[in-house]
C-alpha cells in the first residue's frame, strides 16, 4: 500500500490481540476474573495478566511456560515505578498519550474496517475502550518518566569513572566499533521535469480511458506500479486518512464516491483515486500509482559528466569540495564540498549498514583518498528515494576496533552512563519490593521469579 505513510505494525499486531479470556490460562474451575496482586495501592487481575499474555503472543515471545510468571513480574515492576510516580506528583505528558490514543485508534480501525467492526471485536463501544487504553497509557506514561528521573539522577560521570568502567570491564566485553567511513559526494539528477511530465501525460491517458467507460479496476491491475494493491483492482481497504500521505488523504476526502480524481502528487509518485466508500473520517479507495522513469539517455549524460569531473580530479585541476560546490546538484552537501551527514545523527561517519547498498557497492574497495566510478544511487527524499547519479570519494575509514578512551569517549561513556543507570534502578526495585505493601495470590507460588523478595508476599 504506497501511498499509507506509515503503521506501526508490532503495536497494531499487538493490539489486534487484545481481546482475552480468563479461560487462555488453566486457572482453577470457577474462577473468572479475580485480584492476584496488590502492589501498594495497585492491583493486578487475572484478566490484566492475560491482556499482556496475549500481547506477548503477538509480539512472538511467548516462549516456555514460565511466560506468565515472567509477565507478572514485569507487572509488578511496573505497579513499583507507578505507585513512586504517584507519591512524586509526576505529571501525565498528554501530548504523547494523546498522540498514542490517536495512531491505536487508528491503527484498528483500519485493521478490522470501521468503528461498528471494532466494536463488534472487542465487544465494548468505542468510547469504552477509548477510556481503558488512555487510562493504560496515562500510567505507562508516569511509568518512563519514573524511570527516566532515576536514570537521571545519577551523578555526572568523568573521565576517571570512564577509566575506572574500562579498568573493572572484561576487554571481551568492551563494544566493538565497526569500521566507518567519512564520504563526500558529486550528484547529477536526470531530467526529473522531462519524466514528471511523462508520467502525468500518461495518467491523463488512462483517466481519459476511465472517464469512458473502461474499469478503474482493470486498469489498475494493469498499469499501477503499487504491487500490494494493483493485484487488487487498485482497492486499498477501510483505512483512517491518518495514515495516508496528507495530499492523497485530502484528494480522496474531496471525492464524492465514483468520481475519479484529478493526477495527485505524493512522495510515492503520481496517483489517480477513485473513492468507493467514505465514513467519518475513514475512506476506501482505489488508486492508480506511476512513478517517473528515466531513460538510458539520462543516465548516459549524468555519467557523462560526473567522468568528465574525475578525470578533472585526477589531473588535480580542481579539488573534489570545490568541484561539488560548482557542479554537485544535492544541496544538502554542495555547499559542505559534498562531505555526507547522516540525515538522523548528523554525523559523518557511516557504518556499513547506514549507507545505501548502491554507495557501499561503490566504495567498499577503495582506500583512503579515492574516488569512484559514476554509479546510480538514491537520494533520502521521499519514501524510497529519488534516482541520482554520483561519485563518491573516501575521505577516511576508521578501521573496526575494540573501543578506547582515546579514540571513543563519547561511546564508552555512555556505556558507563548507562551501567550506573541500570544499577540505580535495580537498587530502586529491590529497596520498594521489601519496603512496599505486597500481597502475591498462591496460584502463582510455583513461579521462579527473578528477583530476591517477591517469594515473601505470597498471601498464606
Amino acid at each position: 500500500m504506497k501511498c499509507i505513510r506509515s503503521i506501526r505494525i508490532m503495536a497494531l499486531a499487538a493490539f489486534m490481540a487484545l481481546p482475552f479470556m480468563a479461560s487462555a490460562q488453566k486457572y482453577p474451575d470457577g474462577i473468572v476474573d479475580k485480584t492476584i496482586a496488590v502492589i501498594g495501592n495497585e492491583v493486578i487481575t487475572i484478566s490484566q495478566l492475560e491482556e499482556e499474555v496475549q500481547m506477548m503472543k503477538a509480539y512472538g515471545m511467548m516462549s516456555d511456560k514460565n511466560a506468565r510468571c515472567e509477565i507478572l513480574e514485569q507487572m509488578m515492576v511496573s505497579k513499583l515505578f507507578l505507585m513512586q510516580a504517584r507519591v512524586d506528583s509526576l505529571s501525565v505528558n498528554n501530548d504523547m498519550v494523546e498522540g498514542e490514543l490517536r495512531n491505536r485508534i487508528d491503527n484498528v480501525k483500519t485493521s478490522l474496517g470501521g468503528e461498528e467492526a471494532v466494536e463488534e471485536y472487542f465487544g465494548k463501544p468505542i468510547y469504552k475502550l477509548r477510556q481503558e487504553w488512555r487510562s493504560a497509557l496515562e500510567d505507562q506514561s508516569l511509568t518512563q518518566q519514573m524511570q527516566g528521573n532515576i536514570s537521571s539522577s545519577i551523578p555526572e560521570l568523568t573521565p576517571y569513572d570512564v577509566q575506572q568502567y574500562i579498568a573493572e570491564t572484561d576487554q571481551a566485553d568492551l563494544p566493538v566499533v565497526p569500521i566507518k567511513y567519512q564520504i563526500s559526494q558529486i550528484c547529477i539528477y536526470p531530467d526529473r521535469e522531462a519524466a514528471n511530465l511523462a508520467v502525468k501525460e500518461r495518467l491523463l491517458a488512462i483517466r481519459e480511458r476511465i472517464i469512458n467507460g473502461e474499469k478503474f479496476s482493470t486498469l489498475a491491475r494493469i498499469y499501477s506500479q503499487d504491487p500490494g494493491s494493483a493485484r487488487k483492482g487498485g482497492e486499498l481497504g477501510m483505512a483512517s486518512k491518518s495514515i495516508f500521505w496528507p495530499a492523497f488523504s485530502d484528494a480522496a476526502m474531496a471525492l464524492k464516491p465514483g468520481v475519479v480524481s484529478q493526477i495527485v502528487e505524493t512522495p510515492d509518485g503520481f496517483h489517480l483515486i477513485e473513492v468507493l466508500e467514505k465514513k467519518g473520517d475513514m475512506f476506501n479507495a482505489r488508486h492508480i500509482l506511476l512513478k517517473p522513469e528515466y531513460t538510458s539517455e539520462d543516465r548516459e549524460n549524468g555519467f557523462r559528466v560526473l567522468d568528465s569531473l574525475k578525470t578533472e580530479l585526477a589531473n588535480e585541476a580542481v579539488t573534489f569540495g570545490l568541484a561539488a560546490r560548482f557542479y554537485s546538484e544535492d544541496p544538502a552537501t554542495k555547499t559542505n564540498g559534498g562531505q555526507m551527514a547522516d540525515p538522523n545523527t548528523g554525523s559523518s561517519y557511516f557504518e556499513i549498514d547506514q549507507l545505501k547498498p548502491q554507495d557501499y557497492a561503490a566504495i567498499k574497495n577503495l582506500e583512503e583518498g579515492q574516488i569512484s566510478e559514476p554509479f546510480e544511487s538514491l537520494d533520502n527524499e521521499g519514501r524510497n528515494g529519488n534516482t541520482v547519479y554520483k561519485i563518491l570519494k573516501v575521505d577516511k575509514i576508521i578501521p573496526a576496533h575494540t573501543a578506547s578512551f582515546n579514540n571513543d569517549y563519547d561511546l564508552l561513556l555512555g556505556q558507563a552512563k548507562n551501567k550506573k543507570a541500570m544499577a540505580a534502578i535495580d537498587e530502586f526495585i529491590n529497596s520498594k519490593i521489601k519496603t512496599t505493601y505486597i500481597i502475591i495470590d498462591p496460584l502463582f507460588k510455583d513461579c521462579v521469579f527473578e528477583r530476591e523478595g517477591w517469594e515473601e508476599k505470597f498471601r498464606k
